[in-house]
């Protein structure tokens, strides 16, 4: 299982595939399976039958949702609105404890590679 660099949230663009060049926020990831949910894209039509439950009854008919696509097919959008790769930097700091004392502390920040800011 690869490491999966996109996040819920983040704004990718479509790289490839039938909705190529949309832009689309994630709604969820599916890490086991390198899979996304980007809102917009990927659109399905699902057959429902009219059921009744407890939460009281369900519409039917034909429902129009979004299915996964595999996360190779995207690319994050910067903040300049370009396509980049993911990257990492680890930060260093201090952190103060309750006591007064102080310790270093890392911390991974997601970079795009094409300007180097963080994401």
């Amino acid at each position: 299982m690869a490491k999966v660099k996109i996040k819920a949230g983040d704004t990718v663009l479509v790289r490839a595939g039938k909705d190529k060049g949309l832009e689309g926020t994630v709604l969820k990831v599916y890490p086991e399976t390198s899979r996304i949910l980007v809102e917009g894209v990927n659109r399905v039509v699902r057959h429902q039958r009219v059921t009744a439950g407890q939460g009281g009854s369900r519409e039917g008919g034909r429902i129009t949702k979004e299915a996964s696509i595999h996360i190779s097919n995207v690319m994050l959008v910067d903040s300049d609105g370009k396509a980049t790769r993911v990257g990492a930097r680890i930060e260093t700091g201090e952190k103060t404890r309750a006591d007064g004392t102080t310790r270093e502390t890392t911390r991974r920040v997601r970079i795009g590679r094409r300007s180097g800011k963080d994401v």
